[in-house]
């Protein structure tokens, strides 16, 4: 638990016993639920991972650090280096002698005004190109520190406008990796964002300026590598599809 968490051990065990039967839902797609409680008139968010398994169950407890860890640990690397992200708060994991179990991620409710996905879904939104900009600064900084968030992705990047400004902030930050980059990972890492070439278009154009790269070469290479995900992507999802049939039958 972090010194600068408002509420205490108990508070926190207290949401975790009463999880399912309270709070409000934020996302519940599936593997993992993230819902906020108000204790002590503070706002918490909480994201429980579903339990994994049965190799994870056994690699979790002795081999590798758990999703909520991770996010932990990587919201605080992330401040100490100037990125945003919600202030993170504490994680907690339950395990038996058999294997890992469930495991709470918590961190400080945060209000923002849009995500990248309005970007995406919206191209006359206002200032559009100005954000797409500023955004491509945000992540040429990340690139600058190491990072390497592997979940780059339209909801994963929160917008909070700040007068002529935009502040970008990471959220679902267990898979991240800190590494030496080279052009084509810094390529690589634009590859989840977008399919609209205006949209890449700008990107490569402000990135370019930033690495003293020429637009055509910085733009070829990153709609190369949106293409080449596109592609993973279509195929796994197929894949998914094929093996849920199978299971089915």
């Amino acid at each position: 638990m972090d010194q600068k968490s408002p509420i205490n051990h108990d508070d926190f065990l207290q949401i975790i016993e009463n999880f399912e039967t309270t709070g409000e839902i934020l996302d519940d797609r599936g593997r993992n639920k993230v819902k906020y409680f108000t204790v002590k008139e503070h706002e918490i968010n909480t994201k429980s991972f579903k339990i994994p398994n049965f190799i994870n169950k056994i690699a979790y407890k002795f081999i590798r650090k758990s999703k909520a860890q991770r996010s932990f640990e990587h919201a605080n690397f992330l401040l100490k280096n100037g990125i945003g992200t919600p202030i993170p708060y504490a994680y907690y994991e339950f395990s038996s002698p058999f294997g890992f179990n469930k495991s709470y991620y918590f961190s400080k409710q945060f209000t923002f005004d849009f995500s990248y996905h309005k970007l995406v879904d919206e191209p006359d939104y206002p200032d559009h190109e100005n954000i797409l900009r500023q955004f491509t600064q945000f992540t040429f900084k990340l690139h600058e520190n190491g990072i390497y968030f592997k979940d780059h992705s339209p909801g994963n990047t929160l917008i909070v406008k700040n007068g002529e400004l935009y502040n970008f902030y990471l959220i679902d930050l267990n898979r991240m990796d800190f590494i030496t980059y080279d052009f084509d990972s810094r390529m690589k890492n634009f590859s989840r964002l977008t399919t609209q070439k205006e949209m890449i278009r700008v990107m490569s154009d402000e990135y370019a300026k930033l690495i003293n790269k020429p637009f055509e070469i910085v733009y070829s290479k990153m709609l190369e590598e949106t293409n080449n995900f596109q592609k993973k992507y279509i195929r796994r999802t197929k894949l998914k599809k094929w093996y849920s049939g199978i299971k089915k039958q």
